[in-house]
């Protein structure tokens, strides 16, 4: 089954999402304080914050207090002398053994939290989640789905030629959908280099590092719509890999995941079909956008030398170059920031992209690619 859907035939599955999220925020606090959160996790976690912050705010009334108040009534013009003593062991015992005491008073709830924190086991739902350069991939373990979520902040936006909307640079294409009432259990890891899956009103920070897998969970208990970020700086990117968690009830997750089934069903039916130049150049003008353009440039003109161009030179435009072309989408380029597609986009997708990039920008070169050709490429491997 395909790593990614359509966007067309995955949008299917959103309108009755809407019906069901009642909230949006990535932040439910004032501004001054972290949220307290919408699971039981980030409220325990809220609430030891706000505990220690008191003890906190205690203990420097108490110390700046004394200072002060020694400060003003000591002072010399009062005629007050400095007592001389080398040491005190009652003092020294209280100033070490009252503050043994607060931090063991404070660590039995805080490690009591922990350990839930750190308990995956039990869960209802396990969904892998793959840090990329630059976007998060979710696969469903246990219900044969999978998708990538890309930023869907458009780039007018980006770019200052448009206002910005409410949820710039925090809003996606594919939002993860999880029940409410059931715990989601987190297995992270990444493709590339090391991201950090953060959403904030969930309590949820973990880490995402090649070759290793973290494990984090969270239940979230009323529908909504939850948004965090990668916050783990991974590149020029870094700023596009924005997290949308939708939290709906177990009967819309359940046509959700019907709806995600059907759409991968179509994917899979539309690599066995002869495609059309337009409708190649169409569903590659929509892959390339989402995952080429934000190093090659919308205009194909790219970044040089890091990112080549593509428009009226290079690869897209040498007419011996077409296997070359597949290639190095399929598997990408040793050494440089070109990744492999192959395993992340469907054979419709890698076929249109490759044919949208060899006859747009005036490139006209002519060559179409189909998705069967692509099929049999990685089958043959």
């Amino acid at each position: 089954m395909s790593r990614l859907t359509w966007a067309a035939l995955g949008a299917a599955s959103q309108p009755f999402l809407a019906a069901t999220v009642q909230a949006s925020s990535i932040n439910t606090s004032s501004g001054w304080n972290m949220p307290a959160g919408v699971t039981e996790i980030s409220r325990e976690v809220f609430g030891l914050h706000m505990t220690i912050f008191w003890i906190c705010v205690a203990i420097a009334v108490v110390v700046f207090g004394v200072m002060f108040y020694s400060l003003i009534a000591y002072r010399k013009s009062k005629g007050a002398s400095a007592a001389h003593f080398h040491e005190n062991t009652a003092v020294e015992i209280i100033w070490t053994a009252v503050p043994m005491v607060i931090l063991v008073l404070m660590a039995v709830p805080a490690t009591a939290t922990l350990k839930k924190m750190y308990d995956t086991s039990q869960a209802d739902i396990d969904i892998l989640v793959t840090g990329y350069q630059w976007r998060w991939g979710y696969e469903y373990l246990e219900n044969d789905v999978e998708f990538f979520s890309n930023l869907a902040t458009p780039r007018e936006q980006i770019h200052g030629s448009q206002a910005k909307g409410d949820n710039y640079l925090v809003e996606v294409d594919e939002a993860m959908v999880v029940p409410t009432g059931q715990k989601i259990r987190l297995l992270l890891t990444a493709n590339d280099v090391i991201h950090s899956w953060w959403v904030p009103d969930l309590a949820v920070k973990k880490d995402a590092i090649p070759g290793f897998v973290n494990e984090t969970w969270f239940e979230v208990d009323e529908p909504g719509v939850y948004r965090g970020q990668c916050a783990e700086l991974c590149g020029s990117g870094h700023a596009m890999m924005p997290i949308e968690v939708r939290a709906v009830t177990p009967e819309d997750y359940a046509v959700w995941l019907d709806s995600k089934r059907d759409a991968a069903a179509a994917e899979a039916e539309g690599a066995g079909r002869e495609w059309s130049m337009d409708e190649l150049m169409e569903r590659g003008e929509a892959t390339y956008t989402t995952y080429c353009a934000a190093c090659h440039q919308p205009d194909g003109k790219g970044v040089p030398p890091a990112f080549p161009a593509l428009a009226g030179e290079g690869i897209s435009v040498d007419p011996g170059a077409l296997e070359d072309h597949k290639q190095i989408v399929l598997h990408g380029k040793s050494g440089t920031a070109m990744a492999a597609f192959g395993e992340n986009l469907s054979p419709s997708e890698i076929a249109a992209v490759i044919t949208y990039e060899r006859n747009a920008w005036g490139n006209e070169m002519g060559d179409v690619v189909q998705p069967a050709e692509i099929q049999s490429m990685l089958a043959s491997e």
